[in-house]
């Protein structure tokens, strides 16, 4: 029996969910014995139109930027480690790079505002908004117009490229802090039910960190349509990420998204634009605390649940085999009818 054609475009929702539905149930298993890798296979058909998808392509864009509050004290580490990640990101040598040559991804590097002189080296994509943003903790983050210009810049590069799936990840020091603040104010729920350790604070540093957040959420009312929180409270590289989950959803691509910072992102791109949401798979359940509130709130059920809280995209690129795989099941699955296997009874 000949593979069933592309869906048209003709067809309504509940004719392609229904086409789906059919073909996942008729292949050589018993219904439902996939458990959830059926779901996904049925999320990628319907974002690609067709019951012959693929995702064996696959990109990860990493933004770095630097945040004015890190000056402050809110991460472990200090704000020089995001310009050395970056280098270490260009040479290959991060989770990153290890977990996406495991898997066959692409790795390309933002600077979308890493604070000292612009870097400078072949592989780097310049899209910088600035040296660094504001001291969210004293005022905006940066100007609404920088805002709109991040994610323009964001959209432009979602939508270049050929590929199937694309993968977003971050590097900027004080980036959680950012995510915890730009979350809050979208969901409109106090910062504190949102912030965790971040890149690994201890007890002493994690209450610094929450005093300087609740003075930093004190600055506006509690709740801010998403533009206006990523104004005040995003840093350039997550204002990026929306734009490119947004612009790569445009284009039909698989959304992969990472973990707390890039949820986060996922959050406002679908506050600003709801249709984006169709294209988005989530990669994993992080570590970081109000990664499941987030979640919640997008009504999404995460692939993997490995206690990482690294970011980077790298619960991203290990969930793509899963994707992959989703896809190949529903393209290359024999049926009970094309293999002449005997179905329940």
């Amino acid at each position: 029996m000949s593979s069933p054609p592309p869906l048209s475009a003709p067809e309504t929702d509940a004719s392609l969910e229904n086409r789906i539905a059919a073909a996942i149930d008729g292949k050589t298993k018993p219904l439902g014995a996939l458990g959830a890798i059926e779901p996904l296979a049925a999320r990628i058909a319907q974002i690609q139109g067709t019951l012959m998808p693929r995702a064996d392509t696959c990109r990860l864009t990493i933004f770095a930027a630097d945040h004015g509050m890190a000056q402050a004290g809110v991460s472990a580490f200090p704000q020089d480690v995001t310009r050395q990640m970056v280098f270490n990101f260009l040479t290959g040598g991060a989770a990153a790079n290890v977990f996406a040559r495991s898997v066959g991804a692409d790795v390309q590097v933002v600077d979308a505002g890493v604070a000292g002189v612009p870097i400078e080296h072949p592989d780097l994509i310049p899209r910088r908004m600035g040296d660094g943003t504001a001291n969210a903790i004293k005022g905006p983050a940066m100007t609404s117009a920088v805002c709109d210009a991040a994610l323009s810049a964001g959209m432009t590069l979602g939508r270049e490229g050929q590929v199937a799936v694309a993968c977003f990840g971050e590097m900027g020091i004080g980036n959680t802090s950012s995510a915890s603040l730009v979350a809050a104010k979208t969901l409109g729920v106090p910062v504190s039910a949102l912030t965790g350790r971040g890149t690994g604070l201890d007890d002493a540093g994690l209450d610094r960190k929450r005093a300087l957040l609740e003075q930093a959420a004190a600055r506006t009312g509690p709740d801010l349509d998403a533009h206006t929180a990523l104004q005040h409270f995003g840093g350039f590289e997550i204002v990026m990420m929306t734009g490119a989950m947004m612009g790569a959803a445009e284009t039909g691509r698989i959304v992969l998204v990472d973990g707390f910072i890039a949820s986060v992102a996922a959050l406002a791109a679908v506050r600003i634009a709801p249709e984006c949401r169709t294209n988005m798979v989530f990669a994993h359940q992080s570590a970081e605390a109000g990664h499941r509130r987030v979640l919640t709130a997008l009504d999404a059920d995460p692939l993997l649940q490995l206690d990482m809280r690294l970011g980077e995209g790298t619960g991203a690129l290990l969930a793509f085999p899963l994707v992959r795989a989703a896809a190949d099941m529903l393209r290359d699955m024999a049926s009970f009818e094309s293999a002449g296997v005997s179905g329940p009874a």
